[in-house]
């Protein structure tokens, strides 16, 4: 294998390395999370609206809290479980 074909693996090699890195940020990034529950927010409080429940845009607030809670609470649960699964 010449020097040429190591560069370009080595090429090909980081800039997935850099694509891997980027999606890694934006799954953990406060951004998603927050778009995420806005959409979230959207759909229940249309959806409350469509079948005419009181008040749907206050009462939408709840499971869209729910879910922020859920995935901010997710990491730390996963450190247990990674603590305890690959301790052993």
């Amino acid at each position: 294998m010449s020097l040429k074909d190591l560069e370009k693996r080595v090429s090909v090699i980081e800039e997935r390395n850099r694509s891997v890195s980027a999606d890694k940020a934006w799954e953990t990034s406060f951004t998603r999370k927050f778009i995420i529950a806005v959409f979230t927010y959207l759909s229940i409080a249309l959806y409350m609206y469509a079948i005419n429940l009181p008040d749907p845009w206050l009462n939408a607030i709840v499971p869209t809290i729910g879910f922020l809670l859920s995935t901010l609470t997710f990491p730390f649960f996963k450190k247990m479980w990674i603590k305890k699964v690959c301790s052993q």
